[in-house]
């Protein structure tokens, strides 16, 4: 049996933790330069506020309903999601994080009923870190995924849903649309409507072998998940990117070439993190500056560059970055975003290495190590000098909460009279 533990509106959450007194009120959270809504909390979303919406078409509605609106916190989110999955540890001795707000759990050997067992999970996560979660639980991990879609929208079960046999829950599964599956997706259920597949009773019908002819093995297993037969390994959970990209668009129109260098080597020191968290190497560039699209006369400037040897060491790739940009850079116009992608990328270990031919040094991976280490308990603590200190192009955050865990200066003090 499987455990799929899911952070309820996540970022809106995580805002409501240090602000009680939002608890209960519609919260939303915008994304990079305030830019669409990301993130509803439930009251949010039971007052017809879309996801994904841009801010200001809905700006109105928000200040109607007295919604509380909230920038982008990364660091914040990224921190109480440690501290979540930390709580979790204790409950199994096997936890696969999935993505910053959610992970599966083993059940081997857990005794206790599993409805009592993740009510505890439920209640440990709320006493410790404030932070609401749904449990789902079934005999595979595509299954717990749907359990915890159960939970989450049915009120009968109140945050805790458990499959234990698929063909007690054919009923239920009938009304679910099949996009609801997980790995399925708006695009596979226009191709299943074709074959008048469209509950998650209905996938779960197909043959596999005619389902894995007409799409992939991928969907097959998907089919034979929800039948009860686990297939989906650990490590089918976290595949290694084949390219890494890190693209912003600027808080205000950059003019000047020395600006565009600066967010260039932010941005591929963010994608070199990235890099060495999947432990891979990276050979080829993709770097590109552009101007609006709804400029007059748009402009696009884009290049790849080959580094003399696979890397994952942030000081060449933003050396390597930046020289493309100075490159690219044209003088008069007003340049509104700016991104790099890791387009070859290789595995770290085992490395293939040529007699003639350079290869990243030892003392540069330490060095390396080092600046994760360090910046693993916050955001960008150290950072490269050619980053830029007063970054007038930086996105613009202007509901942004302070960062409650993650900076000394904004750690919530206590007033005692």
């Amino acid at each position: 049996m499987f455990a799929l533990v899911d952070c309820n509106s996540c970022y809106a959450s995580c805002e409501q933790i240090f602000r009680p007194d939002l608890r209960g009120k519609p919260v939303v959270v915008l994304t990079n330069n305030d830019g669409c809504i990301v993130a509803r909390s439930k009251e949010a979303k039971a007052l017809g506020i879309p996801d994904l919406e841009p801010y200001f078409k809905v700006r109105h509605l928000l200040e109607q309903h007295r919604v509380q609106v909230f920038s982008s916190n990364y660091e914040l989110y990224g921190d109480i999601s440690a501290r979540v999955m930390a709580v979790l540890g204790q409950f199994a001795p096997e936890v696969d994080i999935y993505s910053i707000d959610e992970a599966f759990l083993a059940m081997d050997g857990i005794t206790e009923d599993f409805v009592r067992y993740a009510r505890r999970i439920r209640n440990s996560v709320w006493q410790q870190v404030r932070m609401p979660v749904s449990v789902g639980i079934a005999p595979t991990r595509t299954l717990a995924k749907l359990a915890n879609h159960i939970a989450k929208q049915s009120a009968r079960c109140d945050g805790v849903c458990v499959i234990r046999q698929p063909q007690d829950w054919f009923a239920v599964m009938q009304k679910i649309p099949v996009r609801k599956v997980w790995g399925v997706g708006s695009r596979y259920a226009r191709r299943l409507a074709g074959q008048q597949v469209f509950s998650v009773y209905d996938l779960l019908t197909q043959d596999p072998d005619h389902i894995r002819h007409c799409f992939n093995i991928g969907l097959a297993r998907t089919v034979r998940e929800l039948r009860g037969q686990s297939c989906i390994a650990p490590d089918d959970l976290a595949v290694p990117k084949k390219q890494i990209y890190t693209t912003r668009s600027f808080g205000q129109r950059v003019f000047h070439c020395e600006e565009l260098e600066q967010s260039i080597s932010q941005y591929a020191g963010r994608a070199c993190e990235k890099l060495r968290a999947q432990h891979s190497l990276v050979k080829t560039l993709s770097i590109f500056i552009e101007t609006s699209r709804f400029d007059p006369n748009p402009l696009h400037l884009a290049c790849t560059v080959p580094l003399y040897c696979p890397t994952n060491d942030t000081r060449t790739v933003v050396r390597a970055a930046r020289a493309a940009v100075r490159g690219l850079y044209r003088e008069g116009y007003a340049y509104a975003k700016a991104g790099i992608g890791l387009i070859e990328l290789l595995d770290e270990k085992p490395e293939q290495t040529h007699l003639f031919e350079a290869q990243q040094s030892e003392s540069s991976r330490q060095l390396m190590a080092v600046m994760d280490k360090i910046n693993q308990y916050g955001s960008g603590e150290v950072f490269l000098a050619s980053h830029g200190i007063q970054q007038r192009w930086a996105m613009q955050r202007q509901f942004r909460s302070p960062s409650y865990t993650t900076r000394w200066g904004d750690i919530p003090g206590i007033k005692m009279r």
